[in-house]
């Protein structure tokens, strides 16, 4: 370790944020027109890879074809943070009516990685900046694939994104927290994801001659309604815990008895227990029904992520932090949601947390949920969002 004292002001961070918020803006605007979907983020990578080149950082090398992987080294030696943001957008035909609407049609988007990324890259430029002023590394992760399990963070740890990392920051926009406010909650505060698949394999046949088929829409709507009861019945009602099925797929014809049903679902949990039960209850509800009526069973667990559980040294970190750049009253404590977030694998590794940056704004009608075709997301709220991750990063590398 040097024997120099480390010490950046809030002031001097504010000043730096400000200049640039412009930029920031605009950068944040031409992401929001070419949203990609997960795994298929190759025009994102590389408007990304040519801002960090600019800065001439160190990209390290990845398995994965989109996503980025960037370090910054400070003055000397020291510990290691990592910063995360997701790059993906989701299916949706976005209905703002913004000037910078998407152009990519069906995708839009509508959980705000956007933000993140302008946010995490106006941060990258600043601490760029101010490295001669920084002891230790800092890990910049453009992580792919978050809206769709198994998602890109596995493959960027087995990529080397955590090693010797000692902590890491994740971010999200936040429609119920007003601008200039962020949101905490320590411990459980996002859900687990198990996506799963039934299929119901029946025995097709004519329509009036139901006697002498197995129909797989009858039984799979049974399965439907029935799988419900394990959230009302066989679970602790204290606990939180979701089954939904988005898909179903099967059947030819009117007139034709269905021989195959697919049923796409996924369930969430609040905590480890309850994810481990959960597949295992859903398979049994599902067999003694299809046994019941001569049909056969067959299910495929697609992928999950673990339940979020944010860290409280670090929320410590960024409510302390926040406070010294923007005085007090303005964190809020969220309540944990069944929403899921591939950041949570990270954190099955170091410490860290996921804090929640407030971007509602009814004026500019910036309060619609997260994947709401009308989803906007408060501008200023780079601002606040980019000063909070830039000060954490310096107040952890040099305490």
């Amino acid at each position: 370790m040097s024997n120099r004292t480390y010490s950046i002001s809030p002031s001097t961070i504010l000043s730096l944020v400000k200049k640039q918020s412009q930029v920031q803006i605009a950068f944040r605007r031409k992401l929001h027109q070419q949203p990609e979907l997960s795994t298929q983020e190759y025009k994102t990578t590389a408007l990304l890879k040519k801002e960090i080149q600019k800065l001439n950082l160190n990209i390290l090398p990845t398995s994965m074809p989109t996503g980025l992987l960037v370090e910054i080294v400070g003055d000397s030696p020291g510990r290691t943070i990592a910063i995360r943001t997701d790059i993906d957008a989701l299916p949706i035909v976005e209905q703002t009516g913004l000037p910078f609407a998407s152009r990519n049609t069906g995708s839009m988007h509508a959980c705000g990685h956007d933000m993140h990324m302008a946010t995490i890259m106006g941060a990258v430029k600043i601490l760029t900046k101010l490295r001669k002023d920084i002891q230790g590394s800092i890990r910049i992760i453009f992580q792919p694939a978050e809206e769709q399990p198994p998602g890109g963070a596995r493959p960027m740890i087995a990529d080397g994104a955590l090693d010797d990392v000692d902590a890491i920051l994740g971010l999200h926009v936040d429609p119920r927290v007003p601008t200039g406010k962020i949101g905490l909650r320590d411990g459980v505060t996002m859900a687990s994801v198990t996506d799963f698949d039934l299929i119901i394999h029946g025995v097709g046949g004519h329509a009036a001659r139901p006697q002498t088929a197995v129909d797989a829409i009858v039984i799979a709507s049974e399965i439907v309604s029935s799988i419900q009861t394990i959230v009302s019945r066989q679970v602790d009602p204290i606990g939180s815990v979701a089954i939904t099925f988005g898909m179903i797929q099967g059947g030819t014809a009117r007139n034709v008895i269905a021989d195959s049903v697919k049923l796409t679902g996924t369930a969430r949990a609040l905590s480890p227990a309850d994810q481990k039960r959960l597949p295992k209850l859903i398979r049994r509800v599902a067999e003694k029904i299809c046994q019941a009526h001569g049909a056969r069973l067959e299910m495929n667990i697609i992928a999950g992520y673990p339940v979020l559980s944010n860290s409280i040294s670090i929320n410590k970190l960024f409510a302390q932090t926040y406070e010294s750049l923007f005085g007090k009253g303005k964190i809020v404590e969220t309540e944990p949601v069944l929403g899921g977030e591939d950041f949570a694998c990270y954190l099955e590794h170091v410490p860290g947390a996921m804090v929640r940056i407030g971007v509602k704004n009814k004026k500019i009608g910036a309060d619609k949920s997260w994947h709401h075709p009308q989803f906007i997301a408060d501008e200023a709220s780079l601002h606040y969002a980019t000063a909070l991750i830039v000060s954490s990063v310096v107040n952890f590398l040099n305490e």
